[in-house]
């Protein structure tokens, strides 16, 4: 019991350990300095942005090439042919024949990626297939009149 004197310290319940308080304390620094550490490890284990190297003319299309595998679709808007990557690249343009008729084509960034669209007077189809050469991804697009 505490006595009337509290500064003798000479009374029978003791002081709070200050232990006990640092602990809680210390597991959540513990915690915020392994999450920071993860998020660097996280941060320079990430393969960075893929970007188109170059474009290649074919007789019947283009071939493309990135410096790695972009996530793409393929898609018809406004009467055009367009495929869209998860990717970045500067802005081009270009012209192909086709069965001996003209068809431009033109390389853009927009909100969703890299947008690559072929315009002709008739409606086109394209198909296109992917494979790793040289350690870079090559990407054509045979092109078609529809």
């Amino acid at each position: 019991m505490r006595g009337p004197l509290p500064q003798n310290r000479r009374h029978s319940t003791p002081d709070e350990d200050p232990r006990r308080r640092m602990w809680p304390r210390f597991l959540g620094s513990l915690a915020i300095f392994g999450l920071l550490v993860g998020l660097m490890i996280g941060r320079l284990t990430a393969p960075g942005p893929i970007h188109l190297e170059r474009v290649e003319a074919l007789p019947d299309g283009l071939a493309l090439w990135f410096d790695g595998e972009p996530r793409q679709r393929a898609e018809h808007m406004d009467g055009a042919l367009a495929f869209v990557f998860d990717a970045s690249a500067e802005p081009q343009k270009g012209r192909l024949q086709l069965g001996g008729k003209a068809l431009n084509w033109r390389l853009q960034m927009t909100r969703n990626g890299l947008l690559l669209h072929f315009v002709a007077t008739r409606p086109l189809h394209g198909e296109w297939s992917g494979a790793e050469v040289d350690g870079k991804w090559r990407l054509q697009i045979s092109l078609r009149e529809g």
